[in-house]
């Protein structure tokens, strides 16, 4: 037998959730063939088969926290399944091997194993107490799956309350049984692993930083002009759209030259000065929020900005990033504004001490001169930063120095 061993999934990393099995217990399997996909704080990482044979028994289900070096499953290099004659051989004589009192809850044991279930079946089925021998499923090879211990348990709860009582008796003291009103249906569902450390570290900014944000609009006409004049010979020569985030990140990157602070951090009682500019963008993915990171962005031309940035997205949308890609921001940029949204304060991605929030574009009168009034394509835009050791004239020069550059983009041309 090969045991199936958690490996090393990065630095710093020790544990992991896991997301899916890929293989059930009696399939077969080949050496480099993908068995499972764990999840980390930060990324998906696909596990993949070390030896060739047949998966035999998993230790761990979905959902099941695993460590490093933790065995969590084994293949049987012979190729032979868990059904095996000699395998139900040996279990019956263990069985008459042992004392008889024991028999029946033996038996019940036998029993429950001897059903065909994925491992997302069996960790359903013993949170709610149900028997897996009693769920009926539309599978023609018999395996029970998740759906069909959620549609048993459904069943069960149209049942009269004295049988409910008792299935609610019969399940584990750890799961909090909630008296649910019929007519006001809810669905429970587990945090996955990544939404839990967003949710603990966005706290954990508000809880150690003094966070402030001060905010500002840019009119957008000059930006927009310049993208729709050169959009389309600009793809011709780097096969990639021009869009709004090279511009801003351009515009960031000078004005952090100019106010050093915001692209510091805190270390103890000692500022540590970033002297490079590791931008990071903040992209939804189907697991949530991530910021992979554009490196020595002040060293990249339109293009060149535009063209990782579109990489990046990618790996995110694909579930592809690599914890290189997330570590090591110097400041963030985010755009609540392809949602729509028109006016928000960031939660600063510590331990980063500035973030800058684009919003929605939206036609607004503004005010020419004294005489004349002009709908103009305006951006609301707002910077979120710690006051540990930024302070408000710092932070209110920063946003307004972005602001008269994306309002005269022709000078980010210039800036070194």
């Amino acid at each position: 037998m090969a045991e199936i061993k958690v490996p090393e999934l990065a630095e710093s990393i020790t544990e992991g959730t896991i997301a899916q099995w890929l293989k059930n217990p009696g399939d077969k399997v080949e050496k480099g063939e993908y068995l499972l996909e764990v999840e980390t704080d930060k990324v998906n990482v696909e596990l993949t088969a070390e030896f060739s044979g047949v998966l035999k028994e998993l230790y761990k289900e979905s959902g099941d926290t695993v460590q490093v070096g933790e065995t969590i499953g084994v293949i049987d290099e012979s190729g032979q399944t868990s059904n095996s004659e000699s395998s139900v051989t040996d279990e019956v004589k263990a069985e008459e091997s042992k004392p008889e009192a024991k028999e029946e809850a033996t038996t019940q044991e036998e029993k429950k194993q001897r059903t065909i279930a994925s491992p997302a079946a069996r960790k359903l089925a013993r949170e709610r107490g149900i028997d897996l021998e009693k769920v009926q499923t539309v599978d023609p090879l018999g395996r029970v799956r998740k759906q069909d211990v959620e549609a048993h348990n459904e069943d069960q709860a149209s049942q009269p309350s004295a049988s409910k009582s008792s299935q609610q008796s019969a399940a584990p003291k750890s799961v909090p049984q909630v008296q649910e009103d019929p007519n006001k249906p809810v669905e429970r569902v587990k945090m996955s692993r990544r939404r839990q450390t967003i949710a603990n570290r966005l706290v954990e900014v508000q809880q150690t930083a003094a966070m402030l944000t001060t905010f500002n609009e840019v009119d957008m006409s000059a930006v927009m002009e310049v993208r729709k004049r050169r959009k389309d010979k600009f793809y011709e020569q780097h096969d990639v759209r021009l869009g709004f985030m090279s511009f801003f990140t351009k515009a960031v990157v000078a004005a952090l030259k100019q106010y050093p602070l915001l692209n510091a951090e805190i270390q103890g009682n000692e500022i540590l000065m970033k002297k490079f500019y590791d931008i990071g963008i903040a992209v939804s993915a189907p697991e949530g929020l991530v910021v992979p990171v554009v490196r020595d962005a002040d060293r990249l031309n339109f293009a060149g900005i535009e063209g990782e940035i579109m990489n990046l997205a990618t790996k995110a949308r694909d579930n592809k990033l690599s914890l290189s890609d997330l570590q090591g921001g110097t400041f963030t940029i985010t755009n609540g504004g392809v949602f729509g949204s028109l006016l928000s304060t960031p939660i600063l991605n510590g331990p980063q001490v500035g973030i800058l929030g684009m919003h929605k574009i939206q036609l607004r009168p503004v005010a020419i001169d004294e005489e004349r009034m002009e709908n103009r394509p305006m951006m609301y835009i707002a910077l979120s930063y710690d006051h540990r050791i930024v302070d408000g004239k710092e932070a209110v020069s920063f946003l307004a120095t972005v602001k008269a550059l994306l309002e005269d983009p022709e000078s980010l041309l210039l800036e070194g």
